[in-house]
């Protein structure tokens, strides 16, 4: 009598179980993943982890695209050699942003920066710009070349209108690059 009452809790537990899950995945779909033709979920990106299926449930991811600076602050995939993480912003850009970014800040902290919505536009500026020079290097059919990405970002440091006119074009080219 026992264990048939452990038997029936056990099931009762899975059975809520897996329709929860469910419902969560469900939830994921409408949120943005896609569903295959038998109504499963596919392949279904998490972002954040880079894994290959979605958590759960889990709605927000941080990545959005494959070109982002979130996507390369994530380390889901190696930065070319020609710019390494660890490298100082001015020297990858040039002395002159030495005086809005000092001596210290590297590409890999540039990309993972939060500060720049509602922030200055600068800091956006060096967010995006980083993302478009990585981007140049390693996506074909990037729109910026990483000379230019270099040139536009010191000419975008002459004012707060210019450069962020300039951050938003490095965004749009980050997200809509494949």
């Amino acid at each position: 009598m026992a264990s048939m009452a452990l038997l029936r809790s056990s099931a009762c537990f899975l059975l809520v179980l897996s329709s929860s899950l469910g419902a969560a995945n469900g939830m994921y779909r409408r949120a943005g993943g896609e569903a295959d033709e038998e109504g499963g979920s596919s392949s279904v990106t998490d972002g954040a982890r880079g894994g290959r299926r979605a958590w759960p449930g889990y709605l927000y991811t941080r990545a959005v695209g494959r070109c982002t600076p979130q996507f390369w602050s994530s380390g889901a995939e190696q930065w070319p050699n020609i710019v390494p993480q660890e490298a100082a912003v001015w020297k990858v850009f040039g002395s002159r942003s030495i005086d809005k970014y000092g001596p210290r800040l590297t590409l890999l902290e540039a990309t993972m920066r939060t500060d720049d919505v509602g922030g200055s536009p600068f800091t956006k500026l060096v967010k995006h710009g980083s993302a478009a020079l990585i981007n140049a290097y390693t996506r074909k059919g990037f729109p910026f070349d990483s000379w230019e990405v270099k040139a536009l970002l010191l000419e975008a440091l002459v004012s707060e209108d210019a450069a962020a006119a300039q951050a938003e074009r490095f965004e749009q080219a980050n997200e809509s690059c494949v």
